[in-house]
């Protein structure tokens, strides 16, 4: 498949489904043949099919690569270290993406005079968080079909990690093992080459539905919340991943930057980190030169805890909220919400609705009220459309680090036109 074409034909499907989506909005949503019918059944059937293609490779996926992975390393030390090193990445970029979001909106302050009869609220009741203990407990699964049944993400991976190191100790018969995971893996990517032909389609569809939705006018009393968090996005995902790769690796930014733009795109149209998982790892293997011995390890781990995306709007819609309610946060405050976020990436990790169960837990932290979530709630899709493109960018960041630090990396097939 020419990737190039595809990519262009990728970009065109959001361009017109943006342009028509925003035209029916302000023209014709009033009609019941397009709110019901074209928006409401034909974008939205075409463009769900396609989310649950893609979601539907997710466990296998996941669980095929990470089986071949550590396999693949041959040595337990190396998972350690590889582990080490993906967590440290992970944790320290989403504490300078939420520093970075605080800092800019403390200098900008989204939400004084912030007018709430001018906005679109809707109810919001934040779901429960699992407790640290919890959390631990549910690393390990207890039914591993049953984990795999339900996509979560975090056992599933505990689980592959242990097989996989299972297989390194079985010798012989473990190398046999090894071998048919090795074609299944195969036989998976194929999968995925033939869902991005009808990507286009699936893509058009969604991005269609979301602005024939959203509009234009939602953003309009909420402007200054929506700017400052496409803007310290923006900077994390096109200044700060290509600084640290730069710093810690020596390649090419603008090789990094180039060779991503499908994988963003995908994040950008599909709200969804687990969803973009094969197409990041293929991406990363394939155009990116990273073994897929690391790949195949720190991009689910990375789709399933690194939440820097998540963690900006958080940052922002704290200072917002307490804005909009005219309440002062001290200096140890605003430290607490970075702590808090940060730790809350891993600790919710797999949890429906994470971005604003984190944001509840962030502003219970700091006694800010939890109702103000319903202000940002209109807006939130359009910017999770983001976030989710700023954290897979991040996912291969940190891989391609990981792997020039552990000579993983073909730097022949990372620049290579």
């Amino acid at each position: 498949m020419n990737t190039k074409n595809l990519t262009t034909q990728i970009l065109l499907a959001m361009l017109i489904g943006g342009i028509l989506g925003g035209i029916l909005n302000v023209y014709f949503m009033d009609i019941k043949f397009v709110n019901e019918f074209l928006v409401g059944d034909v974008f939205h059937v075409i463009g769900q099919i396609f989310i649950s293609s893609l979601k539907m490779l997710v466990v296998p996926l996941v669980f095929i690569s990470l089986v071949c992975g550590v396999a693949a390393l041959g040595d337990i030390n190396k998972l350690g270290r590889l582990g080490g090193k993906a967590l440290l990445f992970y944790i320290s970029t989403t504490a300078l993406a939420i520093t970075i979001a605080v800092g800019l909106a403390i200098m900008i302050a989204p939400g004084e005079g912030f007018d709430l009869t001018s906005a679109t609220v809707q109810e919001f009741t934040p779901k429960e968080a699992p407790t640290v203990a919890q959390t631990i407990i549910n690393l390990v699964p207890d039914n591993p079909i049953k984990a795999m049944a339900e996509g979560q993400m975090l056992p599933l991976i505990v689980f592959s990690l242990l097989l996989g190191i299972a297989i390194v100790m079985s010798g012989e018969s473990g190398k046999r093992v090894e071998q048919q995971f090795n074609d299944y893996n195969n036989v998976m990517m194929q999968l995925v080459m033939i869902l991005m032909k009808v990507a286009p389609f699936g893509i058009f569809c969604l991005i269609a539905k979301t602005f024939a939705l959203q509009g234009i006018e939602l953003i309009k009393p909420l402007i200054g919340y929506f700017l400052v968090v496409t803007t310290a996005l923006l900077i994390h995902g096109l200044i700060v991943y290509p600084i640290l790769l730069k710093t810690f690796s020596g390649l090419s930014i603008k090789t990094f930057l180039k060779k991503m733009r499908e994988v963003q795109i995908f994040a950008f149209s599909t709200s969804s980190s687990n969803a973009t998982i094969p197409i990041n790892i293929e991406n990363t293997e394939k155009k990116l030169g990273v073994d897929n011995s690391v790949a195949s390890f720190t991009i689910p781990l990375g789709a399933t805890i690194n939440m820097d995306g998540t963690a900006i709007m958080q940052g922002v819609a704290t200072v917002f909220i307490a804005n909009v309610y005219a309440i002062d946060l001290s200096t140890g405050q605003y430290l607490t919400v970075i702590l808090t976020a940060t730790l809350a990436s891993i600790g919710t990790a797999g949890v429906p609705g994470v971005g604003l169960i984190m944001l509840a837990m962030v502003l219970n932290q700091v006694g800010l009220p939890v109702e103000g979530i319903a202000l940002i709630i209109g807006v939130d899709r359009l910017l999770d459309m983001m976030r989710t493109a700023v954290n897979v960018t991040g996912d291969a960041a940190g891989t391609v680090i990981i792997a020039k630090s552990e000579g993983a990396l073909n730097q022949e097939i990372y620049n290579r036109d």
